[in-house]
């Protein structure tokens, strides 16, 4: 659920800056995702990519899932594994509120409670990295 919802968080803050930051909660770095669409850890090693038309890829370059325009968020069978609203309630499959994107770049779980950052990264690549890679 958390990576979920930190996942959704990103989508929908804005233009991508030329390396954004991604933090926990307590503020520390656990990532950046770079304009080019690159993921990485706090490492700096390259975890995998989102392509401008919503495609989620490992590193190795394979598909792992999807970012429709619509807020649907697809696994690689194309199966529905969530929903980004354009408020920035996060939805599990079953339309079960999970967490809420601030237009601040703020994560919230659905208590409301902060779980991280995206600052500077439009929402559906911090959707894409929370929902597909497990750093966060």
């Amino acid at each position: 659920m958390r990576a979920i919802l930190l996942l959704l968080v990103v989508l929908g803050t804005g233009p991508v800056r030329a390396q954004a930051t991604l933090e926990n909660s307590s503020r520390s770095t656990t990532g950046y995702i770079s304009a080019d669409g690159r993921i990485e850890n706090g490492s700096r090693s390259t975890v995998g990519y989102i392509r401008e038309d919503g495609t989620i890829e490992n590193a190795s370059r394979s598909t792992i899932g999807y970012i429709r325009t619509d807020g649907t968020v697809e696994n690689s069978s194309r199966s529905t594994i969530g929903y980004i609203r354009d408020d920035g309630t996060v939805e599990n499959s079953s339309r079960s509120t999970i967490g809420y994107i601030r237009d601040d770049g703020t994560v919230e779980n659905a208590s409301r409670s902060t779980i991280g950052y995206a600052k500077g990264v439009r929402k559906e690549w911090a959707a894409a990295v929370y929902f597909f890679f497990p750093f966060p």
